[in-house]
């Protein structure tokens, strides 16, 4: 094979689109089946980006609301009529198990249905894939632990209270979810930036597309683990709404701080709720300053801006085992290449790719497509990956 593609998302698909438009043979792995990290969400999910967001490669959102928000199975339903409509070449429930470098300078792509040979090797598996547990090992045995990858609904959770460690969007969304339905609900917060969810009459994405924002490479970032902060805090339930630290408390969910571990019959938590949401707010003023500034430069009008309400950081500093019944891991995935590609080196401290656009500077033949950051902040969204996959389809192409 000249190339081979691991992963059959938005990356993987939208990538298989750009190597057909030029002509370059290619095959497309995939362990599950079309959109498989989609359909492992809960049933309940839903896009936090627009529909309109949905901005793949000959494939643009192309329904009757445009401002939704996409639910689970509806994006499955879109990625397969996708990977139909560009014929992408698709091999589904086929797992790698190991990769190695070939004799003639390629590699070696190792399958539970035999070898396969490749000139070049394009990783679209994910932006993050190992989940972040700190301290995990120190909670009792009895409490039922889950990651988010895990969570399906609330009937699914035992009764009784609830800890979600992770206050980004999956961890508020999942915070709102089941204290709606009747779980004693604390959240373990830690540093996330929020917006709302709409200015203006607009979506707080257009204006996160109109600023620049979403175009913001990880330069712009203070510095490169800032990647791994968590996104905006938002929801696209019910229409969309707003989803903060202060939407949560005011639902009556119980915000703590940053989870320490346990000990002695009791969950400990920081006392750095204050510095948390003092990062968000500060966060989103740096986000309305763009906004000002964008709509002054082009002479459009202000939206109306009211800053945040006084907050009570007030919270105790542990809480008995007994009150949980169950944990729910929120803390966000890593990357994990090394998990699984022999080239250690060819990954920074924190698991991502070293690369130029896409194209590893360590290992000669190997690219990534759909990392978070890759080359701007929407590189693993749908509105941003396909900007990408024709950067590396071109230099595949042209090698």
């Amino acid at each position: 094979m000249n190339v081979l593609v691991v992963g059959a998302g938005q990356a993987g698909l939208a990538l298989s689109a750009e190597l057909g438009r030029r002509g370059v043979e290619h095959l497309v792995l995939e362990r599950g089946r079309v959109g498989e990290s989609w359909r492992g969400r809960w049933d309940s999910f839903c896009l936090v980006t627009p529909n309109w967001t949905v901005q793949l490669p000959d494939g643009h959102y192309d329904g009757d609301d445009p401002d939704g928000f996409l639910l689970r199975d509806e994006i499955v339903a879109f990625l397969e009529r996708y990977a139909a409509r560009i014929g992408a070449p698709v091999r589904e429930g086929l797992a790698v198990e190991a990769v190695e470098r070939g004799d003639d300078g390629g590699f070696v792509v190792t399958t539970d249905a035999g070898p396969i040979h490749a000139r070049r090797l394009a990783v679209a598996s994910g932006a993050y894939q190992a989940p972040h547990r700190p301290h995990g090992e120190t909670l009792p045995a009895s409490l039922h632990q889950l990651d988010v990858a895990a969570y399906r609904n609330p009937a699914a959770v035992p009764e009784g209270g609830v800890l979600i460690i992770g206050s980004g969007q999956s961890g508020g969304q999942l915070a709102e979810e089941l204290h709606a339905t009747g779980h004693d609900v604390v959240l373990a917060c830690g540093r996330a930036p929020w917006v709302p969810r709409r200015l203006g009459g607009r979506d707080v994405v257009w204006w996160a597309n109109e600023v620049g924002f979403l175009d913001q490479p990880v330069e712009a970032l203070p510095h490169p683990s800032a990647r791994l902060v968590a996104n905006l805090q938002n929801s696209g339930r019910g229409g969309g709404h707003d989803l903060n630290y202060r939407t949560l408390r005011a639902q009556g969910i119980q915000l703590v701080g940053r989870f320490l571990g346990a000990d002695d019959g009791r969950v400990h938590f920081a006392d750095d709720l204050a510095a948390s949401v003092a990062f968000g707010d500060a966060q989103y003023h740096e986000f309305m300053g763009a906004v000002r500034r964008h709509t002054a430069a082009h002479g459009m009008e202000m939206p109306p801006l009211e800053d945040p309400p006084p907050f009570d950081p007030a919270t105790p500093a542990s809480l008995p085992h007994d009150r949980f019944a169950s944990v729910i891991w929120a803390g966000g995935y890593r990357p994990a290449y090394r998990s699984w590609l022999p080239w250690p080196d060819a990954f920074d401290a924190d698991g991502f790719p070293i690369h130029r656009d896409g194209q590893s500077t360590v290992v000669p033949g190997l690219h990534f497509v759909g990392v978070h950051f890759l080359r701007k902040r929407k590189s693993s969204l749908l509105i941003g990956v396909g900007e990408d996959a024709a950067i590396v389809a071109g230099d595949i192409a042209a090698a």
